[in-house]
């Protein structure tokens, strides 16, 4: 067995029909009945509806990448099937807020619409329906997200988290489910004949990496086809971004939506309003585009600055709360929009679950992240006498609480992580390897062309990684300007060499020639100057047991 087929071996894929299901996802086969989703066929009826009486139609999307590409799927997919008058709402991160609010319905309501259609969002926005409905306005609610035992009061609620239906697929992105809306529509109405939605896959794809979803199923087969769409270049503005971004059309992967388009559209969100992401998606002239991409490469790099402030802040604050167990932070500073992103980079440093607040007067909101056995929405329910609002999941959450209280929100969620007796919560943290291998043999670019048939990688289909128990430090190299990179020659038992690199590499990385280690990586390939080499990508470094 080839170290190529041992790694699809362990990931359960043993027989050849699997093997190529997995590795050639078809999208007919895996096209499920978008009328068994919860309320389609109501949703249908109104949307045909709002089509014969010449109703305006507001599509309400979210500020993420999921909603603004869900937003920018139904207002393509809408103008094919003749719908005349259509806008779209993106409420701004630091006005609206998440998800919707009179003020944004008020706003909906002057722009004069007859029907809000809702993307990413809604399942829990009961009473800014019924306020819609007041006055006058539908609602049409297509949406991912956890909901409540009763549906909101719109005409329609489709939503796979929902109970009671019989779609065979429930971890649907918002884009996902607004895709099925597309098809749906796809056989009641003229405009986009049966197999033209697959150009709007690239949008699917887009939302459905950005939003970590698991990669299986229908969404495997969506962002497979998604990144062939991609590659085709159809539409301006993301032809334009990919311009931007450095990333070369005929090569784009899942990695490329995840590391390279997404954070340059987030970063307009966070940083001012994600109109400028929609202005880019919807772009229908090339100048327009590439000054919308422009304007959030500007955006991005003004990002990643305050990002690295707070974070040298934070790490300012950490070092001297080194004694406690979940890190709360906070400062009056930090960009709201920014601190996520920092708390990510706290648990990867301190391997720790991180709170990190931004105080604004006499209330306070934080984002956190946390890993392994201790949830972060636990911790938020947890002190919930103290706070003013809060939620989330295990590995993210987010809270709301008065800044006076901030300390005992600290003491509070210490002692809650103390309660719960955790021990040796760090191997969360480190990589899991597919394989495990006695030498450097197989590490040749052929295994690396074999690794890509198996994209897109992500949640659920995360990038192979192999592990050596014994490799010998041939060389070390610090690169960088403060030689916060490494690049290590590991030398096999039958004496083959590999070079592994990492990046802003941890301090036990840097191990000394001669030493013997235990590595787990990532097979690449470098191309400098012409020539082509294979090496590994560092993930983790251990002493040999």
């Amino acid at each position: 067995m080839t170290l190529f087929e041992r790694i699809l071996a362990a990931r359960g894929l043993t027989t050849r029909a699997t093997r190529e299901a997995f590795l050639q996802p078809d999208y007919t086969a895996v096209k499920h009945d978008p009328f068994l989703l919860p309320d389609m066929e109501k949703a249908v009826a109104r949307l045909k509806q709002a089509r014969d009486q010449g109703e305006k139609i507001v599509i309400y999307g979210d500020y993420d990448i999921d909603g603004l590409s869900a937003t920018a799927l139904l207002l393509d997919a809408f103008g094919k099937f003749g719908f005349e008058d259509v806008d779209a709402f993106i409420p701004n991160r630091f006005v609206e807020g998440y998800g919707m609010t009179m003020g944004a319905v008020d706003k909906v309501r002057d722009m004069g619409a007859d029907l809000i259609v809702t993307v990413d969002t809604g399942s829990l926005c009961h009473a800014e329906i019924a306020y819609a409905t007041s006055l006058g306005i539908d609602t049409v609610v297509t949406d991912h997200h956890n909901v409540a035992e009763t549906p909101p009061p719109s005409v329609a609620a489709v939503n796979p988290k929902f109970s009671g239906h019989t779609y065979p697929f429930r971890d649907l992105c918002g884009a996902g489910v607004a895709f099925k809306l597309v098809q749906a529509l796809q056989t009641e109405l003229d405009g986009l004949p049966d197999g033209y939605e697959k150009w709007l896959l690239d949008l699917v794809a887009l939302g459905t990496v950005c939003d970590i979803v698991t990669l299986a199923d229908e969404n495997r087969a969506n962002v497979y086809w998604g990144l062939e769409v991609l590659k085709k270049q159809q539409r301006p503005g993301l032809k334009a971004l990919m311009v931007v971004a450095g990333i070369e059309p005929e090569q784009v992967n899942a990695r490329h939506l995840g590391f390279g388009l997404g954070p340059r559209m987030n970063a307009a969100g966070r940083l001012e309003t994600a109109q400028h992401a929609l202005d880019m998606l919807v772009a229908h002239d090339g100048l327009a585009a590439l000054e919308a991409s422009e304007k959030l490469e500007e955006l991005n790099i003004k990002r990643r600055s305050i990002q690295d402030a707070i974070f040298e802040e934070a790490c300012v604050q950490a070092e001297k709360l080194a004694n406690d167990r979940v890190l709360v932070v906070s400062s009056d500073s930090w960009n709201h929009g920014v601190i996520g992103i920092v708390a990510s980079k706290l648990v990867e440093k301190y391997k720790k679950p991180v709170f990190i607040i931004g105080e604004r007067g006499e209330e306070a909101t934080g984002s956190a992240r946390s890993f392994g056995d201790f949830s972060a929405a636990d911790a938020v329910r947890a002190v919930d006498d103290i706070i003013i609002k809060g939620g989330g999941h295990g590995a993210a959450a987010g809270v709301t609480l008065e800044t006076e209280k901030i300390g005992d929100f600290r003491r509070r969620v210490n002692e809650f992580y103390d309660s719960l007796q955790l021990t040796h919560q760090e191997r969360y943290l480190l990589p899991r390897a597919d394989v495990e291998i006695d030498d450097f043999s197989e590490i040749n670019e052929e295994l690396v062309a074999n690794l890509a048939k198996m994209e897109p990688f992500g949640n659920g289909n995360p990038e192979p990684v192999l592990t050596i128990a014994r490799a010998s430090v041939l060389s070390m190299r610090r690169m960088g300007a403060d030689g916060q990179h490494v690049k290590l020659a590991l030398r096999d038992k039958n004496g083959k060499v590999l070079q592994m690199l990492a990046f802003n590499a941890p301090e036990e990385f840097f191990r000394e020639p001669g030493d013997e280690v235990a590595v787990w990586f990532q097979p690449v390939v470098n191309e400098w100057q012409g020539v082509r080499t294979v090496e590994g990508r560092l993930l983790h470094v251990s002493e040999v047991e």
